[in-house]
This record gives structure tokens, C-alpha cells and sequence, in this order.
């Protein structure tokens, strides 16, 4: 024996009545439609404003025509200089040319006395061989002054 009931408000558990699928599918090309023609965009409001500046790499500015554009600060670009000096350096290689130069003239002065000029030949040695330290790219750059 088979019962048949004609009850609308018996249904299976997931379908609908036919009157509300078409007003969800009329609702939604609304809905397209007034977005395609640009009446509704998301868009973000802040809650509070603020005069500070922004905390991100990114920031709005605007063009020679007057639309916004986004501008990446890349914070690899370091705007501040860096100046080498190497004047002391130089000072102190001048000085021991000079104080070089200054033996080489005593010792040919000293031309009788040898034990005078053994000790100004000894000294013009230790001339040079600190000048030869001194004179070159490797003490100058471990030497150089930054500001």
C-alpha cells in the first residue's frame, strides 16, 4: 500500500522551494550588475585619521597630473654619504720622506767620520723600512679616517 502526501512543508532536507532559487539567482545579477557598472566597490575607511607618516615601504603620491600613484621606498637606498680621509696618513709618509731625505744629506756631509756615519746609515734604514710599511694601499685604507 502506497501513501502519497501532497504537503508543501514535507521536502528533502537539501532542496529548496523553486520561488526561492530564482529570487537568489535574480539577487545575484543584481548584485553583478551594479558592480560592473562601478556602483559598488570595496573599499577601506579608516576609523580614526592620522597626519603620521605611513609605517610600510609603500606610499600613495601624486603624478604631474594630479592620480595617485604608489611609490616603493626601498630601504637598500641609503641617502647618506660616507667620506674617506686619508690626510694623517699622508702626513706621517711626508714626514718620513723628509726625515729620509734629511739623513741622506748628513751622511754625505759626514764623509770623514765613519762612526757617525755608520749610526745616521743605521737610522736611514729604519727610515725606510717604516716608510716601506707605510707607503702602500693596504696601511692607507686600514688607516683611513670615515666620517
Amino acid at each position: 500500500m502506497a501513501v502519497k502526501i501532497n504537503s508543501p512543508h514535507i521536502m528533502p532536507p537539501n532542496a529548496e522551494p523553486a520561488g526561492r532559487q530564482e529570487q537568489a539567482a535574480a539577487a545575484a545579477r543584481e548584485q553583478k550588475d551594479e558592480t560592473a557598472a562601478g556602483g559598488i566597490l570595496d573599499e577601506y575607511t579608516k576609523s580614526e585619521p592620522s597626519d603620521a607618516k605611513p609605517s610600510g615601504l609603500y606610499r600613495f603620491e601624486q603624478d604631474e597630473h594630479g592620480n595617485r600613484k604608489l611609490v616603493f621606498d626601498d630601504p637598500k637606498k641609503d641617502t647618506r654619504t660616507c667620506t674617506g680621509n686619508t690626510d694623517q696618513v699622508d702626513r706621517e709618509i711626508r714626514k718620513l720622506k723628509e726625515k729620509a731625505q734629511q739623513l741622506e744629506q748628513q751622511i754625505q756631509a759626514a764623509s770623514g767620520d765613519e762612526e757617525k756615519k755608520a749610526a745616521l746609515e743605521k737610522k736611514l734604514a729604519q727610515v725606510k723600512s717604516e716608510l716601506s710599511q707605510k707607503d702602500n694601499d693596504t696601511y692607507r685604507r686600514q688607516h683611513t679616517i670615515f666620517s
